[in-house]
């Protein structure tokens, strides 16, 4: 049987068209870089995305609603005034058809409207979080680190200094130190950030142990490299995904943290307010005028699922063993 040599020809030519098409993404592939890997990574990830979208509206919402400090925002009311009751402070709200109204989520038992209360509770309790994050993130990195690089006296000190912090328990520690903070937004945090490393640092210590034993660790040390630059320059890159994982679970944490030290009334207190604040102060009116405690409830929710949802797919994206499609 004779073979066509135009068909051939054509196979010929379209196994070589796949071959070139297939060379190209393999080449493609290959020359992600590390930090690309991980952002196509992320960005693949649709509950992390979701998340980081309904995350970014809620900052938006709180800080351009009733503005921060000299800056103004949209909203035409301040959680400081009072006014006259409309609706019998019932939320104004209505989906359909959809209607906004003087209070959207009504009025407080004194007139205010809760929709301010609320952003403003928001924007405290926001701040706090990342705040707690950064500085428990450092504090946790730096005593990690240097326990596991240096060893000996060094990691006993530290180690048995971080087993301190964690045998007392966090929630009693924070209230303690929450009530010499006094009404101090910033030293409130501050505070929590003091209480809330010990976990990354155990976690830093356990990575740089590990990577301190690589091959570019050891040729940093024959060239000369100081140790703290081998810390910050070689080691802590390599670490960086555990480090920004469990900074978005500290900022999590944080926020529940300030809800419970506000709820038993160690937190945040008047004039200032918080999500936590505002539970607390309305826990009562859950039979008589639920919107009070739902608003900040839902808030603090929606909050801490969305930060989780992040971290994971921060998790996932640092992940070596996930394979690019």
């Amino acid at each position: 049987m004779t073979q066509d040599p135009n068909n051939t020809l054509a196979e010929r030519e379209e196994h070589e068209q796949y071959s070139i098409e297939d060379d190209v993404e393999t080449t493609n592939t290959k020359s992600y870089s590390q930090g690309q890997l991980v952002r196509r990574r992320f960005i693949r990830h649709k509950g992390a995305m979701v998340s980081l979208a309904v995350l970014l509206f809620i900052l938006l919402l709180a800080f351009t609603s009733i503005g921060v400090g000299p800056l103004p925002g949209w909203w035409d009311k301040n959680y400081l005034d009072t006014y006259a009751p409309v609706n019998g402070g019932k939320p104004t709200l209505q989906l359909w058809p959809f209607q906004i109204g003087e209070h959207p989520m009504g009025q407080n038992t004194i007139g205010k409207d809760y929709f301010a209360l609320v952003m403003k509770g928001a924007q405290q309790s926001l701040f706090i979080a990342f705040m707690v994050g950064l500085l428990a993130t450092f504090i946790g990195t730096a005593i990690g680190s240097i326990a596991g690089f240096y060893r000996g006296f060094a990691e006993a000190f530290l180690m048995r200094m971080t087993d301190l912090f964690i045998i007392i328990p966090t929630l009693v520690l924070a209230a303690v130190l929450g009530r010499m903070a006094g009404s101090s937004i910033f030293l409130l945090a501050l505070v929590l950030g003091l209480v809330s490393w010990t976990g990354l640092a155990r976690l830093v210590r356990g990575e740089v142990l590990s990577l301190r034993e690589r091959e570019f660790v050891a040729a940093a040390r024959a060239v000369g490299t100081p140790a703290p630059r081998i810390i910050v320059r070689h080691i802590l890159p390599n670490a960086l995904g555990t480090i920004v994982v469990n900074a978005t679970l500290l900022i999590s944490a944080a926020i529940l943290l300030e809800t419970a030290l506000s709820f038993l009334g160690f937190g945040v207190k008047p004039p200032n307010t918080s999500l936590g604040l505002l539970v607390s102060e309305f826990q009562n009116a859950l039979t008589t005028r639920p919107w009070l405690f739902w608003w900040p409830g839902m808030f603090i929710l929606a909050i801490a699922l969305c930060v989780n949802f992040i971290g994971d797919g921060l998790r996932d994206a640092f992940d070596p063993r996930q394979q690019m499609d």
